[in-house]
């Protein structure tokens, strides 16, 4: 099956972020693009088999999520990838992860309020926070010898500044691929209870765990009020479908989202699409994920390799988890505006700075290596010949 990984997808005119409106971020629409984090291959066969036998269906009516093939597919992923027992009780539904945290952000917070993030941070982190009136509290991830670490000592100074009132969470951690462990998300969890700051947990990465680090769900160290969301988007390459689903533990707090849900904004229909490949992601298409993770772990050794070749003082270690490469160039001293003129104009290739990410994202980017070897070994091309003119 992994051949098949391999084989290009033409996307052009697909409508796609990456290929047919790379135009937007970069300024050019003629690039070769490793940018937003979705990948070029077509997703599980079992998920294109289930669409097909729905559209076949053709009619396509208002739609149900609270029903026992979809908690039962969620409640299995989670009990047979993670050893995990939910309680679906508390799931939820809603259109993306960006939504749901949106919306645990008003229920949580008041305009004016802190939400505590790890930076460098996904960027749409920045957005959301800042978009509803509240304001960043940054924590600095420290990148050691071992990988990236969290200071838990300024993390609980941070948690407990008196407008703190939530930890968003990137776990696994985004664009870092950082994969927190189960003793560190222990610590933030009783930090969070000794300073009553609510947490959310965005887990969209959490198939793309590489051995032998070990993706623990929040729900599992949770000890006061917290929402886990995530999506089989990332994982089956499904985003566009729309849809994704969590866990609150707080009954009251279930209730306030699901009336922001349908009573303030009328989504009480989820896309059924999205619905019927969740349920085939999580039920049938666990062998062509494996397949995956092999294929994107040996994509990150080629970057690795091309790195090690060119600039041994990089000395970059492929990230704990996800197929983003987050590469620090900080060695070689190089102006990220150059760089990026460079790689645009004269490569025509398109990496996403590390800036976009923050300012601890300066001096890094963020290649998508979520992509046939064939593509990857030109944009790494594309680097390298790039960061040789320095």
């Amino acid at each position: 099956m992994s051949s098949s990984f391999s084989v290009p997808v033409d996307r052009h005119g697909t409508y796609c972020t990456q290929w047919d409106f790379v135009q937007d971020r970069f300024g050019q629409a003629d690039l070769l693009p490793f940018t937003i984090s979705d990948m070029d291959f077509a997703t599980a066969p079992a998920i294109l088999q289930a669409i097909t036998d729905r559209t076949t269906h053709g009619v396509f009516g208002y739609s149900r999520w609270q029903h026992e093939d979809f908690l039962s597919a969620v409640a299995y992923w989670f009990s047979s990838r993670f050893q995990a027992e939910i309680d679906t009780q508390s799931l939820v539904y809603g259109p993306s992860v960006i939504y749901m945290v949106s919306q645990m952000i008003r229920l949580w917070s008041q305009p004016g309020d802190g939400v505590l993030v790890h930076t460098p941070a996904y960027d749409a982190f920045y957005k959301t926070i800042t978009g509803n009136g509240r304001n960043i509290i940054a924590c600095p991830l420290e990148k050691t010898a071992d990988g990236w670490w969290c200071d838990m000592e300024k993390l609980e100074a941070r948690l407990a500044q008196p407008d703190t009132r939530i930890m968003l969470l990137c776990s696994p951690h985004n664009p870092t691929g950082k994969v927190w462990t189960r003793t560190e998300l222990e610590t933030m969890a009783q930090l969070c209870e000794r300073h009553n700051v609510k947490v959310i947990s965005d887990e969209i990465h959490m198939d793309l765990c590489w051995s032998p680090h070990q993706h623990t769900p929040w729900s599992e160290v949770g000890r006061q009020e917290w929402a886990l969301f995530t999506s089989a988007s990332k994982s089956f390459n499904v985003p566009a479908l729309t849809g994704a689903y969590g866990l609150i533990n707080n009954m009251a707090s279930r209730e306030a989202y699901f009336h922001r849900l349908k009573a303030c904004d009328g989504l009480s229909s989820p896309a059924v699409l999205a619905v019927i490949a969740h349920i085939a992601a999580y039920r049938n298409s666990a062998p062509w994920l494996d397949e995956l993770r092999d294929y994107l772990f040996a994509n990150l050794q080629y970057v690795k390799q091309r790195l090690d070749d060119a600039f041994p003082e990089l000395n970059w270690k492929i990230p704990e988890s996800t197929y983003l490469a987050w590469i620090d160039l900080n060695p070689l001293n190089i102006d990220d505006n150059t760089l990026q003129d460079t790689l645009i104009n004269r490569e025509k290739v398109a990496i996403m700075p590390g800036y976009t990410y923050g300012e601890e994202g300066r001096g890094f980017l963020r290649l998508n290596a979520g992509c046939p070897r064939e593509k990857l070994a030109a944009g790494m091309d594309k680097l390298i010949s790039a960061l040789k003119t320095r």
